[in-house]
Order: structure tokens, then sequence, then C-alpha cells
């Protein structure tokens, strides 16, 4: 603390005044001399207390997929990023910063060098990623960032630390934990463990470690709200989630996510919705509205059980449990903090009788994906037949037709099918007629587009491999094509093939379905041979 002296002088000046003046001036020169040493003490001290040489700046070239032309790719943007060293030899980011990257780089701090990297794993629903660089990258370098054993209470101190945009050089700012709840992940849209806090996070700072004040990380910087709702909101990733991403990369080989239940639940707060369901005036727990048909509890549980506990922890009436002193966490944290494959007990009440059930957590299957990062190509499956285009319908590809409030600005009907409709097996998927071609056989068909395909000749299409089924092996005169709200599209079969080829030669289409759609094999009457000399080889 700096203390303000008296630099009014006494009007008596006699020679021993001037010795005292002189000793004096002494004296503060020699303050002046230790305040600049621990000046550069504190600097020193302030790097090594914090391991800012292992945050380096991630730069990523993304080629995006076209949703609507799927076929091709969008034009190549650049982004840059943060990521840290974590124990060996890897780098961790957030998955946005590197999705859909065709070349990712990093750059160690102080450097001007730029080194290669390549994406081990990326998890989506947590927003994490796990990178590899080129052994140069490591010759030389020291520091790795370690990991908090605890997660942060209220009011602590944190250090972010990234690249964000207005400069080259790295960034640091503080805050403070304001808040730990599940939290949505905008990425796609999960509910996972996260923590609020009032440091600023802006693009570029994406990925970058969030420090406590003993130097360790207790969580990865990835999203905050936006200025015209809030001031002085962000969030970091935990350590818990994060090390749920490590262990279930190094256990699995890969990401295979966050198990959940697959139910949907009201909370039991009513004394006369209680007491309809036969609970005592000491029970407590939520009420299942619905079991996901592909869900894991789909044999376990039924609508009307009330859930009261957890893997033996007791959930409240609004479908919270008992985290920490003080602290209550909503009751999908204690399922998603497991791995699938692994076993969770449940509490119930069924009809006023309690029930104790164990359940095996599994993958659900999704009807409409939030993204398409599980496949191996990590692009859209398309069919075109005679000009109509023909794609699945996901979230990317209402964000890619509609913008990001898609919610607002698609089809009643689109949206509908996305935020309510549930898979009724494992392979169904919803086809949309994204748009068609022009040519001559779609004459009078221009207008149509992203309608939802229901019925190919009269049989209900399960998926998009089914509809090039039906279609390929066909004998009737007329393709008859039904969609929602009974619109019809008839194309006749003699020659579909030759007019394909038309359309995909006419549009620079290089094949007519995508490469994890396979063919059944030949139809009578016209042979492979009249498929484009680019299409995949029958299996």
């Amino acid at each position: 603390m700096l203390i303000r002296q008296n630099s009014r002088e006494e009007p008596a000046a006699t020679a021993s005044t001037s010795r005292r003046k002189k000793g004096k001036t002494s004296r503060n020169k020699g303050r002046q001399l230790e305040a600049e040493i621990q000046e550069v003490d504190d600097a020193d001290d302030f790097h090594d207390f914090l391991p800012l040489c292992a945050v380096v700046k991630v730069f990523t070239t993304h080629s995006y997929p076209h949703f609507s032309l799927p076929w091709q790719k969008r034009r190549q943007i650049k982004s840059s990023g943060t990521g840290f060293i974590i124990d060996g030899q890897r780098v961790l980011t957030n998955a946005h910063c590197v999705e859909y990257g065709s070349q990712v780089q990093v750059k160690r701090r102080g450097s001007d060098t730029k080194y290669a990297a390549k994406v081990e794993a990326l998890g989506f629903e947590c927003d994490l990623a796990l990178l590899s660089v080129e052994d140069d990258f490591w010759t030389g370098g020291d520091g790795i960032v370690k990991f908090s054993k605890k997660m942060p209470t209220f009011g602590r101190e944190v250090c972010c630390a990234g690249y964000p945009i207005g400069g080259e050089t790295l960034s640091v700012t503080d805050g403070v934990v304001s808040r730990i709840e599940v939290t949505s992940y905008t990425n796609a849209q999960a509910a996972l463990l996260g923590v609020q806090i009032d440091a600023a996070i802006n693009p570029g700072n994406s990925g970058g470690p969030a420090f406590n004040t003993e130097g360790l990380c207790v969580g990865v910087a990835f999203q905050s709200m936006n200025a015209s709702e809030a001031e002085n909101i962000a969030y970091i990733i935990p350590v818990p989630v994060v090390d749920h991403f490590l262990r279930d990369v190094k256990t699995n080989g890969s990401y295979t996510g966050f198990p959940r239940l697959g139910i949907s639940v009201q909370g039991m707060e009513n004394t006369s919705l209680r007491r309809a369901h036969q609970m005592d005036s000491g029970a407590k727990g939520v009420l299942v509205r619905n079991v996901l048909p592909t869900g894991c509890m789909r044999d376990v549980l039924k609508p009307t059980d009330v859930v009261t506990h957890i893997g033996g922890e007791s959930i409240g009436n609004d479908g919270t449990f008992v985290w920490r002193k003080h602290e209550r966490m909503a009751f999908s944290w204690l399922v998603s903090q497991k791995f699938f494959g692994d076993s969770i007990t449940i509490s119930i009440l069924r009809e006023g009788k309690p029930m104790e059930l164990t359940a095996k957590l599994e993958q659900e299957h999704e009807l409409v994906p939030s993204h398409l990062h599980d496949r191996e190509m990590s692009t859209p499956s398309y069919i075109v037949i005679a000009g109509l285009v023909y794609t699945v319908l996901t979230v990317p590809y209402m964000r890619s037709e509609f913008g990001e409030e898609w919610e607002a600005e698609a089809p009643v009907d689109l949206v509908m099918a996305v935020t309510h409709r549930e898979a009724k097996t494992g392979t169904e998927q919803l086809v949309i007629l994204s748009h068609i071609l022009s040519h001559d056989c779609t004459i009078g068909y221009d207008e149509m587009e992203n309608v939802l395909l229901v019925s190919f000749n009269g049989t209900k299409v399960e998926n998009l491999q089914h509809l090039l089924d039906l279609t390929y092996r066909s004998t009737d005169e007329f393709l008859r094509f039904e969609f929602t709200e009974k619109h019809l599209v008839v194309v006749e079969r003699e020659g579909i093939l030759e007019r394909t080829r038309a359309v995909c030669q006419e549009h620079s289409i290089s094949s007519p379905i995508s490469t994890d759609l396979r063919l059944p094999g030949p139809v009578e009457g016209c042979g492979a041979s009249s498929l484009p000399a680019s299409s995949p080889e029958e299996s």
C-alpha cells in the first residue's frame, strides 16, 4: 500500500535540519531501490506462480459441410483460440475451436513458430478436444497445467489466461466464482456441470485455463453470455467434466459421451399431485412423464413412476439433490458423471409401493442429431434422385437453412419434429427434401423445399438408406414420394438413372449418393453401368 508523505517544509532551516533532509533523501532512494527489486521479484513470482508457458495459441482452418448442398463444403474460414499443455504431451482445448478443422496448428507463448497438430478426440457435448502435436513442438519445452482436485467455492478468485481478440500476446483476466450449477452447453444443447465467473471471456479465450490462487486449473473457458442480456457472466468447464472426458478417451480409445436416463420428469411440489401418487408426507421425488423408446430406462421405468433416489442420493420435489453444504444440484448430474456400461440404482414409488431398480447405462438414439461428430466422415448423408435432393434432418441442417434463431424462423412442423418427436427404433431418421434442382423432369415442383418425407409408394421411410433401397429396387411405373401436409411428387421410373446422371453433370455433383450409403444391387432392366462413373461400388 502506498502511503502519501507530507512534502511541506518547515520554515526554520538549521544545519541539523539540513543533515536530516540529506539522510531522509538517502533513505528514500533506498526505499525506491527496494521497491524496484520487489517489483522484479513480484514479476518473477507471478510467472512462476501460474504456468503460463503451458498456454498455447491454437490456429484452425475450418472446412464446414454445406448442409444445403451436401456433396460439397463451404468456403474455408480461419479462427484462433487457446489451448494448454497437460500431462502426456497433449494439448487440451475447446471442441468448437477445432471442429471441422482441415488444418490445426499450435504456437507456444513467446515463440514465432507454428506446429502441426492433430485432433485425437473431440467431445462435442462437453465442448472439449484433445490434440497431439508434432515431435519438434516438445523439444526444449517445459511446463504443464495441473488440475485442482477440489471444486472452487463461491467468491474464490480465478484467473483466466488466453489469446482473445484485440492482440497477439497472452492476456490474463481476473474474476471470482459466482455460481455453480448444471447449465446448458450451447455447443450441443447438453446440460452438464458448469461454473459461472465474472472474469472477461471473449472470442479467442475459448479453450484457455482458469487458475485458482494456488496456480492449479479449476476449469476451461468456453462460453459467455451476450452483453445485451447480461454483463460479466462467463462460464468455465469444471474439472469433474474435464476429468470425465479424459478418462473416457483413455478407457475407450475415443470419446463416447455422458450418459442420460432418457426420461422426462415433472416436479412434485404440489400437495395434491403428491397425494394422487400415494406419497406420504415425508416422501420426495419427481414424476416420470415419458420414457424414451431407445433410452436405457425403456424396460425399467414407466410413466407415473415417482423417482425418489438415484444412486442412493435423495431427490427433492424440485428435481435436485444435496451436493454440498447449502448447495443443491440438478439430479441429472448424478447420471452424467457415470460412464456408459456402468450400472445405476434407482428407487421409485410405483402405485405407492417402494421399489429399487437397477439399469445399465446405454447410449440412446437421437431422432434429430445435435451434431455429426460421432460419424466417421462428419459430413451429411444425401441422395439425389432425378433432381430431388434428400438428406437427414439434423440441428446443424436447421442452423444452416434458417440461422441460429431457427426455432423462430423455420416452419412449425420442422421445429416440432426437432424438439418433440422421438425415435422409436435405433435406426430411425427423419428424411427431408432439402430442395429440387431445376431440370426438365422437375418442372412444376420447383417451389417444394424443406418438407419431411413420409412414405415412398405407400411404404413408410425409416431412414435415408431405406429410401435408397426402396427407390433402387422399385419396379413400379411411377415413383411416388409422399410428404407431410399430403404434398406429393411423382417421377417416372423409366430412364430414372439417366435423368439423375444428367442432373448431376449439370450441377457438378460428383456422386448421386453420399459415401456412407450403399447401393443394394443392380435393378432389373437397367444395370449399374447406367450410374454416374463416380458412384460408389455396389456392395
